[in-house]
């Protein structure tokens, strides 16, 4: 008798689950792509600032599928997205009110102000200037996905394989 109630319970418990409303997350990087496809060459359907909060559709590590704000569904790489409300706020950069713009920089690289500071205290004669021209280099999708199209490589499609 009690394994036959278990059936319908088990089956409720299920129900119930696969109807719990989805999970926000934030984007947790300077600029998380949303991407057609799982995969770092597909097409960048949208652009989101940090801070923005993307609905998750479906999970499919390392890849996780999102729905927009604007209702822009793709992919964005689970790495650039986390379950924290996170918020930037213009002004002073405090801790309690969010991030600055060079604190998400520098976390963009996995880095803090304090360890770069003291990489440099203990590094003084490194020059940094080349790395300050990287950084500043930009690379539309447009022109990486004509720099893909020229070398004849096709992305795969799903997560790294």
């Amino acid at each position: 008798m009690k394994r036959w109630l278990s059936i319908p319970v088990l089956a409720l418990a299920a129900l119930a689950a696969s109807a719990a409303p989805p999970q926000p997350m934030s984007v947790q990087v300077r600029s998380g792509q949303v991407r057609a496809t799982a995969s770092f060459l597909g097409k960048v359907v949208a652009d989101l600032p940090y801070g923005t909060q993307v609905e998750v559709v479906q999970p499919s590590k390392p890849w996780v599928q999102v729905r927009t704000a604007a209702g822009q569904t793709g992919w964005m790489h689970e790495s650039a997205l986390t379950t924290a409300r996170l918020q930037l706020k213009a002004g002073s950069g405090s801790a309690q009110a969010g991030a600055s713009a060079s604190e998400v920089s520098l976390a963009a690289k996995g880095f803090t102000q304090q360890i770069e500071r003291e990489y440099r205290s203990k590094n003084p004669t490194l020059d940094f200037a080349w790395v300050d021209r990287m950084e500043a280099i930009r690379v539309t999708a447009a022109e990486a996905e004509a720099f893909l199209a020229a070398g004849q490589v096709a992305p795969r499609e799903g997560g790294a394989r």
